[in-house]
This record gives C-alpha cells, structure tokens and sequence, in this order.
C-alpha cells in the first residue's frame, strides 16, 4: 500500500479519512474560499484558471482533450463538459460474469465511452495518456499540492505532457467546492448560467433547507460516519470533509471521536470497540473499496448496536461528485433519515 505523500497514511488511511473513512488523508487546510482566474472567453483565444494550489493553466484556447480523475470527470459532465478519459474508481469489475458496471464515482459518466488509464489506486497508464493527446488534467486535492490518484513516481512524466488543475476536495465546505466546480466548467465553455444548471441550484439550495430543518427539529439524533474494513471500523470526524463540514453548518449533531489520527480524520476501532460511541444514525461508506453494511451481519458486535438493531443506518457518498444535481439527493438523503430517526442510543 503506497503512503500519501507527506501525511505518512497508508492507502487505508487515506481511504478511511475522506470521512470517517474516506479519503484524502491528512490534507491541509486550504484557507479561504479561491476564486476562478478565467479572465478568457470560453469559446475563442487564450485559456487560463488559476486552480486551488494557486497555479494557473494555460493554453493556447479552451483545452477539449481533457483527462480527468473520475469524480471530476463526472461533475463536468453534468455541467455539459465531457473528458476523454479518465483515472481513478471508475468501474467494478465481475471476473466470474465478465461484466463492468459503473463506479459510484462515475456517475452518468458512459465508462464505456472514455478511455481508463487506471481504475484503481497507483494505477495511471502514463502511454495511454499521451496518446489521448491532453490539453488539461484536472484531478482532485485533498493534501496540499498532492493530486488525487496521480501517481507520485509518474507524476513529472504525467505533469509535462498537459497543464492541469487540482480543485480542494476537503477543507471547504460543499458550497465552496461546488462553486470552484461551477467556475472550472464555466471556463471550459459550460453554460452554467443556463436553466439547467441555475434550477439544479435552486433544487440544491431547498435540499440544504430541509436538511437544516430536520436538524433543528431532532437536534437530539446523533450522527456517526463510519467506513468498514476487515479488521477496523472507522470513524469519521466532521470537521475535515466537505459534506460533513456543510452538513454540520447546517446543524446536524455528528459524532466526533476522541482519538483522530495525525491528520485528524478519523479514529480507528477494532470490531471488539465498535460501540465505543453512540448513536441514532449511521453513516456508512459507499464505495466500492469499504465493506457494505449487509456484508456486516457476521460481526455480533456490529448487529448489536441500536442504529443497526432499529434499520437506522444509510449510505453516505464518501466522495461527492461536486455538480448541484449530484450533491442534492446526498442532503435530502440525509435530512429524510434525521426526520423518520428514533432516539436509540
């Protein structure tokens, strides 16, 4: 397992720090809300965006060969940009049936219309890049200057064929890394002031509403965000993440653990622990790479705690796909399981 780079984590604690789980690990704090630095029209002459590192690409007009981790690569597509290709969680693969369906961070992304340069962590096919003749990389940041799933060894190869962008991914909230989403496709020649795009806002803004009131009306449902691994649980604090983040400005009443590691992301639990804190609610970790909560009735000690004994555990997508449309049932998911929870714990 490969360590991130400066945190020291492994990829499990990368991967389990997103939010209770998750995934960037130890990330720095990036401050303020940036802003685009786009100063060129979209359709003809120079191309530039100054990205959350503080970086400006450039190109010579408004890049179309555009190679995206696949989260990314999924918001744009919303926003009516579409990539090349992509690299990162993009499929799931059955051998025994032969058949690939798509990653929970693929999205509406058609997998078999881009072109995968690796699908899983270390795994970037820096030939196949090439080919694709880039104009613009853009990937996700949740470690200062780190790039989410470009590999550290292949990095400069990957960094001198294209210029790219890295948009935080932690550290704001979903608001603020939505909008640095919604500028990067404006530049790219979205039409983000269109109805589309302005009532998948609306929709989102009244999703944050219900979810604030569900919170105000049960401030007593206490919220646990965990990830399950073979051997450990882990748990979530809400400070780092960008959906737990908004979501705690919204006021909903999380757990946080006591013993985070050095990034301060979550706190690990053998199975033995894992009703060291309690809760109503429980937020598991949608992706492919943590194990799901039907998976878990072998461990009695998980079957035992009162949110799983009362049908009170939900998905939580760990990695927000960052366009209105997706980040919207993520709230209303949310704000629908605070309104029917019980007082359990």
């Amino acid at each position: 397992m490969p360590n991130a780079r400066a945190s020291h984590l492994t990829r499990r604690g990368l991967l389990a720090a997103g939010g209770a789980l998750g995934l960037g690990a130890a990330l720095t704090a990036c401050g303020g809300e940036s802003k685009s630095d786009s100063s060129a029209d979209a359709k003809s002459g120079p191309w530039e965006f100054k990205d959350d590192r503080g970086q400006t690409a450039k190109a010579k007009s408004t890049p179309k060969n555009i190679v995206a981790f696949t989260g990314a690569a999924a918001a744009l597509h919303d926003f009516g940009i579409e990539v090349k290709a992509v690299f990162g969680p993009t499929y799931v693969e059955d051998k025994a049936k032969g058949t690939k369906t798509p990653d929970v961070q693929a999205g509406d992304l058609d997998i078999d219309k881009v072109k995968v340069l690796g699908n899983v962590w270390g795994e970037f096919n820096v030939e196949q890049y090439a080919a694709t003749a880039p104009e613009l990389l853009v990937t996700d940041m949740w470690e200062k200057d780190a790039l989410w799933y470009v590999p550290d060894q292949s990095r400069d190869k990957i960094l001198k064929l294209a210029p790219s962008v890295a948009l935080w991914a932690s550290d704001l909230s979903m608001p603020k890394v939505l909008q640095r989403h919604v500028e990067l496709a404006e530049s790219l020649g979205a039409d983000v002031k269109g109805k589309k795009v302005t009532d998948a806002k609306a929709a989102f803004e009244k999703a944050a509403a219900r979810l604030r009131a569900a919170a105000k009306a049960k401030p007593e449902i206490k919220v646990l965000v965990g990830s399950a691994s073979a051997d450990l649980f882990y748990i979530s604090a809400p400070e780092r993440p960008t959906d737990t983040l908004y979501f705690k400005e919204l006021g909903v009443n999380f757990v946080t653990p006591a013993k985070l590691d050095q990034g301060g992301w979550f706190e690990s639990l053998s199975w033995e622990n894992v009703d060291k804190y309690k809760a109503d609610v429980i937020m598991m970790d949608n992706r492919a790479s943590a194990i799901q909560p039907d998976a878990l009735k072998s461990k009695p000690t998980w079957a035992q705690l009162p949110a799983v004994k009362a049908g009170q555990v939900v998905p939580r997508v760990t990695e927000p796909i960052y366009s209105y449309e997706k980040c919207t049932p993520i709230l209303n998911d949310l704000a629908e399981a605070i309104e029917n929870a019980k007082k359990v714990a």
